[in-house]
């Protein structure tokens, strides 16, 4: 059973990917279960999440439903292996607090492309710790100093993701997120450099959607896309909430927001003009700063 008793992000991937299988070979539950010699209610605890599936039992169902990628079959085990690991997120109490939250940093962790568009904030990963620091301390709530500094020490955990190298990482962010003005002009420019310094990166493109691009801007809030495997296929989808993070997994909700990126990207501008118009955004905030002074 996953850890403390309830699924887990991954527990519920693995599940849902192998009911998907299931379901394309045209068999039940109880046939699945026959196979693996165990009961019928087992097979529906391991498609929901509910209990984490074995290795060698992901082999044999894989099998059983005649899927001959081994890819598939690779990353099935891995999840599998990794349903009941405990993620590093979980030793703070801010993760491990909001079950939601632990569920969007586990996706997180594990995807091999993010594609995310950011109309108001700037997208998280890309966050500096002084510019979390601005938006909590302006946030309805208020939290202990200790409690702000774990935000900042998880939120650059999590950007490690990207800075490492090991993600590819795709932001449309549109204008206002970047040059509506700030509390502090300071914590502005060194946003927008450090937003500059990480679109250097091979795995990071960086895309300004213009003001002007307002039809475009408006199709859709902001949100995140995930993928797992070596193709960028969307596989979930995420947006926040007031209170907490919406995860869809439809496969026509997949497809839906893969068309809106490319519609993003599109009308965005080319990812070497977009660095040159942060480049503009931080000579303007600080020469604003020079004049302030």
């Amino acid at each position: 059973m996953p850890a403390g008793g309830k699924p887990t992000v991954r527990s519920r991937r693995l599940g849902a990917t192998l009911r998907q299988y299931r379901l394309a070979a045209r068999l039940d539950q109880e046939h699945a279960a026959e196979v693996l010699g165990c009961s019928k209610a087992k097979i529906s605890r391991v498609e929901t999440g509910i209990s984490a599936a074995r290795v060698g039992d992901v082999r044999v169902l894989l099998d059983l439903y005649e899927v001959e990628d081994r890819n598939v079959y690779l990353k099935l085990e891995q999840l599998a292996r990794d349903s009941n690991k405990r993620g590093w997120w979980l030793k703070y109490p801010q993760a491990s607090d909001k079950e939601w939250y632990a569920d969007f940093v586990s996706m997180e962790a594990d995807a091999t492309y993010i594609r995310t568009y950011h109309p108001v904030f700037i997208p998280g990963l890309l966050q500096t710790g002084d510019y979390v620091r601005t938006l909590v301390s302006s946030g309805p709530t208020t939290s202990t100093p200790e409690a702000i500094d774990e935000m900042v020490t998880v939120r650059q955990t999590r950007r490690q993701l990207i800075e490492e190298g090991g993600t590819q990482y795709a932001a449309v962010i549109w204008e206002p997120a970047l040059t509506a003005p700030m509390p502090s002009a300071k914590i502005h420019s060194e946003q927008l450099l450090h937003i500059l310094n990480v679109a250097q990166r091979q795995n990071v493109s960086i895309q300004v959607l213009p003001f002007s691009e307002w039809r475009a801007a408006h199709l859709t809030s902001h949100f995140v896309m995930f993928s797992f495997g070596p193709e960028p296929a969307p596989e979930a989808v995420a947006y926040d909430t007031t209170t907490s993070t919406v995860v869809l997994e439809d496969l026509n909700e997949m497809a839906y927001h893969a068309r809106i990126f490319e519609s993003l990207r599109s009308a965005a501008l080319p990812p070497n003009q977009s660095l040159a118009f942060i480049r503009k955004a931080i000579e303007e905030v600080q020469d604003g700063e020079k004049e302030a002074e």
